[in-house]
């Protein structure tokens, strides 16, 4: 870990977790510890296992600049004929792609909750103006 100057400023999307794809399918995590451990203490590795998510995984540093080291460092890092995508973890990307019928749901709710109390109030108005 090298020595950093206290008014270093990073760029706002570096943390310290990383996601890494293209990964190797049959490659464990402790493969991964070896590969990343190698730029400061890593706090945990979560590898893909589903079939989506395969070839995937999210490593947590203790530290950001040594996040940021390891994603200088293995963006590209050849493993077994494998080119590594490392990228900083981006909660809104993420939740931009949920499940597109969870949001179909929160919109179903929001109409009918929207739909009901409008025709309450259509009702509301048409007899005011009856009176």
């Amino acid at each position: 870990m090298a020595l950093r100057s206290k008014t270093s400023r990073l760029p706002p999307e570096v943390n310290r977790i990383l996601y890494v794809k293209n990964l190797p399918f049959k490659i464990t995590s402790e493969e991964l510890y070896d590969i990343f451990g190698k730029f400061g203490g890593i706090r945990q590795i979560r590898l893909g296992t589903a079939a989506d998510t395969k070839g995937t995984a999210f490593v947590v540093f203790d530290d950001i600049y040594d996040a940021k080291m390891a994603v200088d460092h293995l963006s590209g890092f050849n493993v077994l004929n494998r080119y590594l995508i490392v990228l900083y973890y981006q909660q809104n990307k993420v939740t931009k792609k949920a499940d597109p019928n969870a949001k179909r749901q929160d919109i179903n709710n929001l109409k009918e909750k929207y739909n009901t109390q409008l025709r309450v109030l259509c009702v509301f108005i048409v007899g005011a103006q009856l009176m």
